[in-house]
């Protein structure tokens, strides 16, 4: 009893104090935003709400209905002022989103990522880099999508032909997040596509291209001068985009499908047959890897205007051995293809294509764990656009947290034994139970903490 006492109160601690350790700055940057309430009539302040909503991220829950049933609870709501007395009283959930409905949520992603610059800054994250650059992920997602127009921000599209088509409206979020080799993903950037910021001229809605140029502009304002290697998907490999990573002085790492581009390919498959020291053979784990590049691939494209970039082409054909569903061991192959920004050789090719680009599946995979796994992505909160972007920036913010607490040195035996959704469970539950002792609580937080990744 007493050792599992102390296994809850190492884990809650450990979780909760990368939260603490920023806290007084990240109150300090949301008491800034505007509040448009009467001031006689606010019990809570807007930090308060603020922390409220991001805990209900932090701990999982699903609805606005489960944290007022949840976090209200007697043993629950003490505990949580032991952990943070700034939570003076807890709110309604209902209070929470006028608040999110009526204020600039945009306030909330810019702490956000004010507390991401202060990572970098510290070095948090100075042994994952890629080329001494920071890799991050640039891909969309859909929130979740209504048979009713409920806001005119909302894109569509139709179902079915004829008199069995219909109209579905949905919410669509270009994403940017920090994609390290070690498999942690850190979101960063959210950008909202909207059915007005369209090519209203010709009848087009939003579309991930026009996004991405929003987004990379906004990514450039924020981070001037962090050295960035943007990891991309076949459908940014295109002019526009390529020549806004050479204008911001960004690399980047860019899918190249087998039918993209097609004039880079003819210029690769007869510059490589000629080039056989531009090859190298290497072994990653349990795959035999073959890689092989063209450097300096002249491509020409015209928007706008007549424009000229050199790229540098890489392939790799791998091996493996793998088992079939009868249990017999069967050799499996897959090919990969990337443009660079840089060129290849022997000494980078394994970083940039194995450690860099490959782990550009790292944001997919921060969708299907915000989808499926624990934070409710598709989840509306409101159908009001302001605050559905206000939950959904807290939600972000929290997958933040509980990502480094997860690769938190430790943390990372409760997370491996449990996994991330049943490590979180277990926080939760003894929050909500009398097992936190308040003077050993108090002891634990009070002692100097330093962040170490593993």
């Amino acid at each position: 009893m007493v050792e599992e006492q102390q296994a809850r109160e190492a884990a809650v601690t450990g979780q909760l104090r990368i939260l603490r350790r920023e806290l007084p700055k990240l109150l300090e940057r949301l008491s800034k935003i505007p509040d448009r309430r009467q001031p006689r009539k606010c019990r809570h302040k807007l930090t308060v709400l603020l922390l409220y909503g991001l805990l209900m991220f932090v701990f999982q829950f699903a609805s606005r209905r489960e944290v007022n049933r949840e976090m209200t609870r007697p043993q629950f709501e003490a505990n949580l002022r032991l952990l943070f007395p700034e939570l003076d009283t807890l709110p309604h959930a209902d209070t929470l989103f006028r608040l999110l409905r009526d204020i600039d949520v945009a306030h909330i992603e810019q702490a956000h990522l004010e507390l991401v610059g202060r990572l970098i800054r510290a070095k948090t994250f100075r042994q994952y880099l890629i080329n001494n650059c920071y890799p991050i992920a640039i891909d969309g997602s859909q929130k979740f999508a209504r048979d009713t127009l409920w806001d005119e921000n909302l894109l569509q599209r139709t179902h079915g032909k004829g008199e069995q088509s219909h109209t579905q409206y949905f919410v669509y979020i270009l994403e940017a997040s920090l994609a390290f080799r070690n498999g942690m993903v850190i979101p960063l950037l959210s950008e909202f596509l909207e059915y007005a910021k369209g090519d209203t001229d010709k009848a087009k809605q939003d579309c991930e291209q026009r996004a991405f140029h929003r987004l990379s502009a906004r990514l450039k304002a924020l981070f001037p001068r962090l050295p960035i290697l943007l990891l991309l998907d076949g459908l940014y490999a295109n002019g526009p985009v390529m020549r806004r990573c050479s204008q911001y002085h960004w690399q980047f790492m860019i899918v190249l499908k087998d039918k993209d581009l097609p004039s880079v390919w003819e210029e690769f498959e007869a510059l490589q047959r000629l080039q056989p020291q531009q090859r190298l053979q290497h072994v990653w784990g349990e795959r035999r890897q073959r890689f092989s590049w063209v450097n300096a691939i002249a491509y020409e494209f015209t928007n706008p205007g007549r424009q000229r970039l050199s790229l540098h082409v890489v392939v790799c054909d791998e091996r493996w051995e793998a088992l079939d569903e009868h249990g017999e061991s069967v050799t499996k192959t897959a090919r990969h293809a990337w443009l660079s920004s840089r060129a290849l050789d022997r000494h980078n090719v394994h970083e940039r294509c194995n450690l860099g680009a490959r782990h550009r599946w790292g944001i997919e995979a921060g969708f299907l764990v915000e989808k499926h796994q624990g934070y409710h992505y598709e989840h509306a909160f409101a159908l009001n656009w302001n605050a559905m972007k206000g939950y959904h920036y807290l939600m972000r913010m929290a997958h933040l947290f509980n990502t480094l607490a997860r690769f938190a040195r430790p943390l990372r035996a409760l997370y491996a034994e449990l996994g991330v959704r049943g490590a979180i469970r277990f926080i939760r539950q003894s929050c909500a139970a009398p097992w936190l002792d308040p003077q050993r609580i108090r002891s634990l937080l009070s002692q100097p903490f330093h962040l170490q990744l593993e």
